[in-house]
Parts: structure tokens; C-alpha cells; sequence
């Protein structure tokens, strides 16, 4: 429930709650809560909408893009170096590539790079 949330705030109380009620029976899966907490809340800090947010709130893109690369390094038997094993890793994600669809919310794309640009200049005038 807080990844639906759309305020940052609302979002990261709701996880550090969550972890709070880990941490007696899970302290482990409290920790890792806790570790990646503000990685996984990037998106709601960057204010990015709908259906944008989804999309980029979860990695089934990555698990689905790794998993056809895979498959193609998997039909090699013998590897003969680095190199070797980077073109088949290419020819992988080339191959992941072509079952790649539209990015469901494209057309938000601009006010994340919109979000992304302002915290880079926030960042660059704090550090001056």
C-alpha cells in the first residue's frame, strides 16, 4: 500500500512503519526494508505520475530483458574470455529487445526529465 501512496512523505511513513513491525519477527527483512528505502521511494520523491510511476516502480523489465539473455548464454558450452562472453551477453539483450513494448506512460517521460534536471541543479548549487 505505500508504493501506491503519492506523496513521498505519506509513502516513506508507511514503510518505515511496515519495518518497525518487521523488526521483531524479521530483523533481516526490517534491515533490508530500511536499506533500500529511499531508492525504492525515488520515483515518489521525483513526483512522477501514474502510469509512469508503475512502470518505473517495479523491474519486471529488467527480470523479463535478463531472463532472454540468459536463455542465450545458457546454449554455450565452452567460454573462451571476457569478450566472448560480452557478445553473447549483446546478442541476448538484443534478442530480449525485440519482444520490448512501449513504455506504459511514454508521454510522462518529460516531467521526469523535467524532475531530474531540477534536482541536479538543486544539487550542483547546494555544492557551490
Amino acid at each position: 500500500m505505500a508504493y501506491l501512496e503519492n506523496d513521498y512523505d505519506n509513502a516513506k511513513k508507511a514503510l518505515d512503519l511496515l519495518a518497525h513491525n518487521l523488526e521483531h519477527r524479521y530483523p533481516k527483512a526490517a534491515a533490508s526494508l530500511r536499506e533500500g528505502l529511499e531508492e525504492t521511494l525515488t520515483v515518489h520523491r521525483l513526483k512522477v505520475p501514474g502510469l509512469l510511476r508503475q512502470t518505473l516502480s517495479n523491474t519486471n523489465a529488467m527480470e523479463s530483458a535478463n531472463s532472454v539473455a540468459a536463455s542465450v548464454m545458457k546454449r554455450v558450452k565452452h567460454w573462451n574470455g571476457g569478450e566472448q562472453i560480452l557478445r553473447y551477453a549483446a546478442a541476448g539483450f538484443l534478442e530480449a529487445e525485440k519482444s520490448f513494448r512501449r513504455i506504459k506512460g511514454y508521454r510522462q517521460i518529460p516531467l521526469l526529465v523535467s524532475a531530474i534536471g531540477n534536482l541536479l541543479s538543486l544539487s550542483i548549487t547546494k555544492s557551490a
